[in-house]
């Protein structure tokens, strides 16, 4: 039958013009890979998009398994098997994710898998369409980091105005006329309270300055991670009393040790009890509990406070982020807590977690460190003891600034020391060789002669060969300290100094006497 086989040609010339136009408009997409996997996922087809996005000729990547475009941690979790399989499920599979060019470079993938299969639902393999999103991510990224800093310096300013208002109602109400000493109690208490708030907020922003520029060095050694809770629930119970809650506090009996740095583990902790203080309501709950668990040890912090959305839980610990706010801000803070805790712990080795059911249900921190090979003894020096009483000492403080001279020579002569003051080096040099004072606090930012030049002057000075300079001053990044070691500083204390570290910097000084 001429006629049936003119139609049976004609039919077969149409599928054949489809089929190449279909060829041809795969073909020629370059913003897209696609290309087709067997049902084991191995490349069996391979379009000009797939070779400008991922690097690979058709020759060199087809019978090869799709799982060499995944970078290595998603290889081992087998993560392209999974992607398989739920495409084999529910016919469909879409992700976004980091993959692996040619040259090992990476980019920014979002993934189609759609299953093929036959009229008798046989499997014949999956189609992958994967685009690469890069550009676009690094556009987002930005506009993010703009609406943060945005974000950020509004809170900075606004923080920064909240202890300021009080400290000049309370330095207005001291001023005029003769304040009853009530009044002057009074004011002292909010000028400390402002002070210490502003102190911290500052050293946060250097402390995250520091760690987000690779310039914070831990000084490690075998740390008890008791040591470590009991400093930080004492720094913390001033907010926690203020707002009447409840803090119960587990740790095992036996040590539980690791190796760091016992001042920044002590921030995280503290960090983690400020933070959920500042979350929780009046009367609610904070527990602390540390445990043992397969080689680390297990920092938990859980409150009943105003926990955490689940949209917001993965970006938690990134720099500025914080929940939804009423614009009194009444928890206050500048959102680097937390990320200042992930870095500090990641530069110790470990890892923190954020749990939450929501919000009103409550959050939970976790940190995990890993524990301390072997079993080694506490170091006796490094575990508290009740404060010790120093005797009177000659010490002589070394300031421009009036106000910061006198206010810290009064504490001190209420400490019961004997206390000398001057403005400038050649008076303290002055002064020095007169008195021979046994320990010399000593601003760096003189006029004239620098707290260096004073220094060594000092030390040739007859019978100040062994006198304890302490360098006080504003500055206190790595190569300041680095600097006034060199230039014989025994210890480098940060203004405005806490009393008790001072108090504590001189008994511990003279402790062996």
């Amino acid at each position: 039958m001429p006629e049936l086989d003119e139609k049976f040609r004609l039919l077969i010339e149409t599928l054949r013009e489809s089929e190449e136009q279909f060829r041809l408009l795969v073909e020629g997409i370059r913003d897209y890979a696609i290309f087709m996997l067997d049902p084991e996922g191995y490349v069996v087809s391979w379009n000009s998009g797939a070779e400008a996005i991922k690097g690979y000729r058709a020759e060199e990547i087809v019978g090869q398994h799709f799982s060499r475009f995944y970078p290595e941690r998603d290889v081992a979790r087998r993560w392209p098997w999974h992607e398989l399989k739920v495409a084999r499920e529910v016919g469909r599979f879409e992700d976004e994710g980091w993959r692996v060019r040619k040259d090992g470079t990476m980019f920014w993938a979002n993934v189609v898998i759609t299953a093929l299969y036959d009229r008798e639902h046989r499997l014949r393999g999956f189609a992958k369409v994967t685009r690469d999103m890069t550009e676009r991510r690094r556009v987002e990224a930005l506009e993010k980091a703009d609406l943060h800093r945005t974000e950020f310096l509004a809170m900075l300013a606004h923080e920064l105005r909240n202890p300021l208002a009080p400290i000049r109602n309370a330095l207005g109400l001291i001023g005029p006329g003769r304040p009853d000493d009530a009044t002057l109690e009074w004011s002292r208490s909010i000028i400390e309270r402002q002070v210490t708030h502003l102190s911290r907020l500052v050293d946060d922003l250097l402390d995250v300055s520091r760690i987000t520029a690779n310039k914070i060095t831990l000084q490690r050694e075998p740390v008890e991670i008791a040591q470590v809770v009991a400093g930080a629930v004492e720094a913390s119970q001033p907010l926690i009393q203020e707002k009447e809650q409840l803090l119960e506090v587990h740790v095992p009996e036996e040590p539980v040790r690791v190796t760091g740095d016992l001042t920044r583990l002590s921030q995280v902790v503290l960090n983690l009890l400020n933070n959920a203080a500042k979350y929780t309501p009046e009367g609610g709950h904070i527990r602390l509990t540390v445990e043992r668990q397969e080689g680390e040890a297990v920092i938990r912090v859980r409150d009943t406070g105003v926990g955490i959305a689940a949209d917001l839980l993965p970006e938690i610990f990134e720099l500025f982020t914080q929940g939804e706010r009423s614009l009194d801000r009444p928890e206050g803070g500048l959102g680097i807590g937390l990320t200042l805790v992930k870095r500090l712990v990641e530069l110790h080795g470990g890892t923190v977690q954020a749990l939450s059911e929501g919000p009103g249900l409550g959050t939970e921190m976790i940190v995990r460190l890993p524990l301390l090979a072997g079993d080694l003894p506490a170091d006796p020096s490094k575990i508290d003891r009740p404060g010790q009483s120093s005797a009177s000492r000659r010490i002589l403080v070394v300031d421009d600034n009036r106000d910061a001279a006198e206010t810290m020579s009064l504490l001190l002569e209420l400490w019961g020391h004997e206390v000398f003051s001057a403005p400038d080096g050649p008076a303290a040099l002055a002064i020095a060789a007169e008195h021979r004072p046994e320990i010399v606090l000593l601003d760096i930012g003189l006029p004239g002669m620098t707290g260096y030049e004073v220094a060594q002057h000092l030390r040739e000075i007859p019978g100040l060969e062994r006198v304890l300079l302490v360098a006080v001053t504003g500055y206190g990044q790595r190569e300041d300290r680095r600097r006034s070691r060199e230039a014989g500083f025994e210890y480098h204390l940060v203004k405005p100094v806490e009393p008790e570290k001072l108090r504590e910097l001189i008994n511990s000084a003279f402790s062996s006497e």
